[in-house]
């Protein structure tokens, strides 16, 4: 007579929070799931706000996130999710199949991204490949990406002069000195500023330093001061 697999020791499972505002579906991920040795789930949720007071309270090792769910939207939760939970790795499960929210999804810090008409096959992978750190992207969506053309025009969206204030922010430049120097007040060099915080989703100069290098704005101006 067959046994099931002994189950992995407390300490050696992966734990997962589940959100998604729908009760079957969250009943089939969990079975989805929990039939792993491995994998245990700790928790549920049917919205952010939810989610986020889970991640809060469980401190799971993975979070599988719906994208579609009432109240607040989902996607702009994953960076302040990511930053209360640096530890908990996310998932998103979705039925979204256009690439722009994919990309989307990666860029703000999930680091899986499941379509929920292949959650059964594919959704234990990519639980286990996001607490490794790795990347999970759904093959079709994965394809799609990499046959578009490379973007063009300025990163992340940014204006010429959110491109002019970024380079002297990363050059050392106050924002009294970038005014004098653009013929701008102080206040609307602050409210470029944040713009560009908010669209790079970095804050501390040194990412603003490493984003401008990464993408050339320094280029030919030399070191930046300290």
């Amino acid at each position: 007579m067959a046994t099931s697999p002994d189950p992995a020791p407390d300490d050696a499972r992966v734990r997962i929070a589940l959100a998604d505002d729908h009760v079957i579906v969250r009943s089939g991920l969990r079975h989805v799931l929990d039939a792993e040795p491995e994998l245990e789930v700790v928790a549920e949720a049917g919205d952010v706000a939810a989610a986020l007071r889970s991640v809060r309270a469980h401190k799971p090792d993975v979070l599988v996130l719906d994208l579609n769910m009432p109240g607040d939207p989902s996607l702009p939760a994953i960076p302040r999710i990511r930053e209360e939970a640096p530890g908990t790795a996310i998932v998103v499960l979705t039925m979204q199949q256009d690439p722009a929210f994919a990309r989307e999804a990666l860029r703000s810090g999930a680091l899986g991204y499941v379509l929920k008409e292949a959650a059964d096959e594919e959704l234990v992978q990519a639980v286990r490949m996001a607490h490794r750190g790795q990347t999970y992207l759904h093959p079709s969506l994965g394809a799609r990406i990499a046959a578009e053309p490379p973007p063009s025009g300025p990163p992340d969206d940014l204006t010429a002069r959110e491109l002019e204030v970024l380079r002297l922010i990363a050059l050392g430049h106050t924002n009294s000195e970038i005014g004098q120097q653009l013929f701008l007040s102080v206040r609307t060099v602050e409210s470029h500023r944040a713009h560009i915080q908010q669209k790079i989703r970095r804050s501390t100069r040194a990412e603003l330093v490493r984003y401008a290098l990464d993408h050339g704005l320094l280029d030919g101006d030399g070191a930046a001061r300290g």
